[in-house]
């Protein structure tokens, strides 16, 4: 049975991979600052930090797959910054990995992130920019991480989020002529994320071209 860990495991995406993952029969462990360490109807939850090297390492220790969803709260400091979770808990978890030998890792970012920056209308990249201009300068320093990785990886660029139902034929848009923004469920990316592990799909392999996964 695949070991999948689930940095960010306890809200949004990060926790609907997780009941998902239970719910199939999988071993899930959900890696979060804010929980309480032990076994919960069949979840492993382990409490660290994703900037702390140490934690990081020992939950990464005999994983399979790990899937990294980091967040930040929609505040004040999203507009005046500075943020910088997201590039620097990346940074630790592929180094994390390299040194325990796991090799799969599923990133979630957003629409927005990276190239795909190009494909919101001038008009409205105004109003992006100013909400969410600082959070997204860092998840385009954590994507260029997990790309110059040598890990087995692939990049989830969500657009807008809803709580509604798994809906397993949702459409993955890969390439970039077809990239929009577009609503999903949070459960459907959580679909998406534990189907590519199983399948070993989207992967990114060392010489090969780069890859984006989108859910619209």
């Amino acid at each position: 049975m695949q070991k999948i860990l689930v940095i960010g495991g306890r809200s949004g995406i990060g926790l609907q991979t997780v009941e998902l993952g239970r719910q199939a029969g999988r071993s899930m462990f959900a890696f979060s600052r804010n929980t309480i360490q032990g076994v919960n109807n069949g979840v492993q939850y382990l409490r660290g930090d994703v900037t702390d090297s140490g934690d990081v390492r020992a939950a990464v220790r005999g994983m399979d797959a790990v899937v990294l969803s980091l967040g930040v709260p929609l505040d004040l400091r999203m507009l005046t910054g500075p943020i910088s979770v997201f590039s620097a808990g990346t940074r630790i978890v592929i180094d994390a990995m390299q040194n325990e030998g796991v090799e799969r890792l599923v990133v979630v970012t957003g629409f927005g992130a990276g190239d795909s920056l190009a494909a919101i209308h001038p008009l409205q990249r105004i109003g992006f920019n100013w909400v969410f201009g600082r959070a997204y300068a860092d998840k385009n320093l954590q994507e260029q991480h997990v790309q110059s990785s040598a890990l087995q990886w692939t990049i989830v660029r969500p657009g807008i989020l809803t709580n509604g139902r798994c809906n397993e034929a949702h459409q993955v848009l890969v390439a970039p002529s077809v990239w929009r923004n577009g609503i999903v469920s949070r459960a459907s990316v959580a679909h998406f994320i534990l189907q590519t592990i199983q399948q070993g799909t989207h992967v990114h392999q060392a010489g090969s071209d780069q890859l984006r996964v989108f859910c619209a």
